[in-house]
């Protein structure tokens, strides 16, 4: 039996006169028919979110947690099927799915026992003052496609902990998880507390626009993001940012290569590096470059092939669609048509027979301000840079859409440490690849973001700090 999916609004299940099917990454069959919001169910469901808030807001921290242990216990019971769903949108193994469910699931107890407390800022024999804080209304969430629903989720239970009220706008190529996970959740909460709606750039358009949204917390490209941004400021509407990430990583010339090797192959072409916070530039010190280099490609070759059947617990899958698809070939075509130095993979044309497949690909010593090296590919290919000099690696690492994350390997720990913070991210990983922790804040500097989320401080963007000042 075919699934069938449905936008969510007031808890109520509605399809659309204009629909859209996804592309299966790995076969490039089309999926199921998703029916398109319009513009008259966006102002439905933030006119049910607006009424649902005027209750939900007065609800107590504690009510919230309990609800979310609700949520997670759904993700739970429907765990296979929503498996199913994302390894088929986003061509992702049936493992490597899993991760996306088990990871929501954490989420919500996470924050089942995380919340913004109460607190004095200040007191003497006159006054007491005390913070506290409020929800700010509506929250607009525009969702990525490479980590659909756990990306979606951090957003939806940071909103709902909080005492906001949450649209949720999944990615057009990658909607079903998200949306069938929502209407499994009616019941749960109040109506027109969490809400579902797809669609595509003019749906966003609408959220970041609309003086009923109090907040919009996106993730995708800089370049988007600086529209949304834009957007928001004429309603001045709180924005949290989560852009792209050209993240370098650092192998010094004491790194334990036993460790560092997998560790780095990991974080490069763990999902074929669609990830916002892979490795995607290896600066390697000159003294262990080939000998890192050779056991790089051996790792590679030996762990992240190509496995076309999904039920292979492979941690190494298709590029998501075939936008980005296109994006990764002609980065790979221009470092062959400049005469990069390509070690292992390479090959764009006819790698299967169908599906959205690329090898993992290594260059060797492509020049600094190559196109691989300059911009974030957020795909499978990977390029393997030399450096001597402290300063100047630190340097070369910085760059403006490089402040998402980073990693830094080295047995000698004070040296690691030393280089972590001169690294102009908002996150650096000593001798592990980059996963971000839920109860670490997650933000990216300068070009990569603008705000962050996850953790208690990242409540904060969810909620208006208000002081209550007492007179004694």
């Amino acid at each position: 039996m075919q699934p069938q999916f449905f936008n969510v609004i007031n808890d109520e299940l509605r399809g659309s006169e204009k629909t859209h099917a996804v592309t299966d990454p790995r076969t490039e069959e089309d999926l199921w028919s998703c029916p398109i919001a319009t513009a008259d169910d966006f102002e439905d469901a933030v006119a049910a979110a607006q009424k649902a808030f005027t209750s939900w807001s007065l609800s107590t921290v504690l009510e919230r947690q309990a609800l979310l242990v609700k949520l997670a216990d759904v993700l739970e019971e429907h765990a296979d099927e929503l498996t199913d769903i994302l390894a088929k949108e986003t061509g992702k193994s049936q493992a490597l799915a899993s991760f996306d469910i088990k990871g929501s699931i954490a989420q919500c107890l996470y924050y089942s026992k995380t919340s913004l407390e109460d607190e004095v800022q200040f007191e003497d024999e006159t006054q007491k003052v005390v913070a506290t804080h409020i929800p700010l209304g509506i929250v607009g969430a525009i969702c990525p496609w490479n980590f659909p629903l756990i990306l979606a989720n951090m957003k939806v239970v940071s909103s709902i902990v909080t005492g906001n009220c949450i649209i949720v706008k999944p990615s057009p190529f990658t909607p079903y998880a998200v949306m069938k996970w929502i209407e499994l959740s009616r019941g749960i909460l109040p109506p027109g507390v969490l809400q579902v709606l797809n669609g595509g750039a003019d749906l966003g358009v609408l959220m970041t626009s609309h003086p009923g949204i109090a907040k919009i917390t996106f993730t995708g490209t800089i370049a988007t993001g600086k529209r949304v941004l834009a957007s928001c400021a004429k309603t001045l509407k709180k924005v949290t940012l989560e852009l792209a990430g050209n993240d370098a990583c650092i192998v010094c010339p004491d790194a334990d290569l036993d460790h560092t090797v997998p560790s780095v192959a990991g974080g490069g072409f763990f999902h074929a590096g669609q990830v916002c916070v892979a490795s995607k530039r290896i600066y390697v010190h000159e003294s262990i470059y080939d000998e890192f280099l050779d056991r790089l490609v051996k790792e590679v070759e030996r762990s992240y092939t190509i496995q076309e059947d999904a039920k292979v617990p492979s941690m190494f899958g298709p590029v998501s669609n075939r936008m980005q698809y296109d994006v990764v070939k002609g980065i790979v075509e221009d470092c062959k048509k400049n005469g990069y130095n390509i070690v292992t993979g390479g090959k764009t044309q006819a790698v299967t027979a169908k599906g959205f497949w690329l090898p993992p690909t290594i260059v060797s010593d492509p020049p600094e301000d190559s196109w691989l090296v300059q911009e974030e590919q957020f795909g499978p290919i990977l390029p393997i840079l030399r450096w001597s000099d402290e300063d100047d690696v630190i340097k070369r690492s910085n760059l403006a859409n490089a402040g998402l994350g980073a990693s830094v390997y080295s047995t000698d720990l004070a040296q690691a440490e030393r280089i972590a913070r001169r690294l102009e991210a908002g996150g650096v990983w000593i001798n592990q690849a980059e996963r971000p922790n839920m109860g670490a804040f997650f933000s990216g500097l300068k070009d990569s973001g603008f705000g962050g989320e996850m953790g208690k401080q990242g409540l904060l963007s969810y909620a208006y700090t208000k002081c209550l000042h007492f007179a004694k």
